[in-house]
């Protein structure tokens, strides 16, 4: 199995709800976010690629049109905007275009991530 990544990076506010108020993610805060895509074949073109780098760079455009510098609240529009919630957005957004997508990282911090992976079947 082939596997290539690549990550891009956007900044957004947005405030978790369902919590208890006392809680510093019930407040309204930001991010830079690290997005990293993940994508997995069995057998490579005629190139030698999984698929050529420079296809990608229509997620940078999304992430920079659609999430940079926005509200994640007022994107997705619900107050569930949690990187696990958002992990699986991007993913789906980019499984419909790249059918070799395998998983969508999002991380918070450099030091914390969430992962959308679909689970394989046998």
């Amino acid at each position: 199995m082939y596997i290539i990544a690549k990550r891009f990076a956007f900044s957004a506010s947005h405030v978790i709800g369902g919590l208890p108020a006392t809680h510093p993610c019930a407040q309204l805060h930001g991010h830079n976010y690290d997005v990293e895509v993940e994508l997995r074949a069995a057998k490579l073109d005629a190139i030698g690629f999984v698929r050529d780098y420079r296809e990608l760079s229509v997620l940078k455009e999304f992430l920079d049109n659609n999430l940079d510098h926005r509200h994640l609240n007022a994107v997705l529009g619900h107050d569930r905007t949690t990187s696990e919630v958002i992990a699986k957005w991007i993913y789906d957004w980019c499984k419909a275009r790249w059918p070799e997508v395998a998983a969508v990282r999002v991380g918070e911090t450099p030091r914390s991530w969430a992962e959308y992976r679909p689970e394989s079947r046998p």
